[in-house]
């Protein structure tokens, strides 16, 4: 996947100044909410989302289609059409886009909408660099109907440099007045996403909900018996992540002294927990990789998981 910075082929003259404040979140980037756009229900959905969250964060609102190149390789003279293939890429890209134009045709801030060349995965993390977040429906047109979560929004939160949103069918009737709910395990990608999680949630004017999933010991039971987990075992263990929770949500509220803060350990298995909390939160917030023995891996099982069958919005914050 390329990782070179795309140059934007077109936009419209609705570009922030160059002199532009800082935004809500105090940060100063040019994209501002980044949004990718197909044409698809679900790229609609993202772009509804994305004005909104542009709006909280009074900043620029950009909406981007790509389009791939062609090889352009021809047998022979008559074979080469009569319009360059790329020209009729990028014109198909601008019908698209079109849509979002009207689509954010009452959408009183700063909005600026880009066509860009190549693979649509590869632009939006190129572009993250001087995004704030990115925003991005579950689905879009292409790949395999049957895949839960296409391939640009599954490896965009993996590589992207700024956060993430991915919206899927089920957010047109998500709790707008739910929590904003973090996901931690005493990781530093954890603590990362609690402080993001934070200043979302001071954005939204809503309550913080910090989760740490103990996973159920049973499985561990059958590889090794004289384990002998019990209930005590575990409410220990909750305990004791909870007294850890209290702590780091103490040094948080220093830095949000206004935001109401609380904090969970459920025990069960961390995708499924968090899937049915996602449910009853209007924003789901996840690192991407926590604890996990392959540290490797930029997109964890869980989180991975949970973007997959999320039953709200959910936010992926880089490591």
């Amino acid at each position: 996947m390329s990782a070179q910075s795309p140059m934007p082929e077109s936009h419209t003259p609705e570009t922030r100044p160059a002199d532009a404040q800082p935004s809500e979140s105090g940060l100063n980037r040019e994209f501002g909410v980044l949004v990718g756009f197909d044409g698809s229900e679900l790229a609609g959905l993202a772009v509804r989302c994305g004005a909104l969250e542009a709006e909280r964060r009074k900043t620029t609102l950009t909406v981007v289609t790509a389009y791939p190149l062609p090889t352009m390789i021809y047998p022979n003279m008559a074979s080469i059409p009569s319009e360059p293939e790329d020209a009729i890429a990028k014109q198909e890209a601008e019908k698209i886009l079109a849509e979002a134009v009207e689509l954010l045709r009452d959408h009183p801030g700063e909005k600026s909408f880009r066509t860009v060349p190549g693979d649509a995965a590869g632009s939006l993390i190129a572009l993250s660099t001087d995004a704030e977040v990115i925003i991005l429906g579950a689905r879009g047109r292409g790949g395999f109907m049957g895949r839960v979560l296409g391939s640009v929004s599954t490896a965009v939160p993996a590589h992207a440099h700024c956060p993430t949103i991915v919206v899927p069918h089920h957010a047109a009737n998500a709790e707008a007045d739910g929590p904003v709910v973090v996901a931690v395990d005493g990781s530093d990608t954890g603590r990362v996403a609690m402080v993001t999680a934070a200043a979302e949630a001071a954005l939204r004017r809503t309550a913080l909900e910090v989760v740490a999933v103990l996973p159920a010991g049973e499985e561990w039971l059958y590889w090794y018996p004289e384990l002998e987990l019990s209930s005590e075992v575990t409410g220990r263990r909750q305990k004791q992540i909870a007294a850890g929770l209290e702590e780091e949500i103490a040094q948080l509220s220093e830095q949000f002294p206004d935001l109401e803060v609380s904090s969970s350990v459920p025990v069960g298995d961390p995708t499924q927990t968090l899937v049915e909390i996602s449910a009853r939160a209007q924003l789901t917030v996840m690192g991407t990789r926590g604890r996990g023995r392959f540290r490797s891996v930029l997109l964890g099982s869980v989180s991975r998981g949970v973007l997959n069958h999320a039953e709200g919005t959910v936010m992926v914050v880089p490591s």
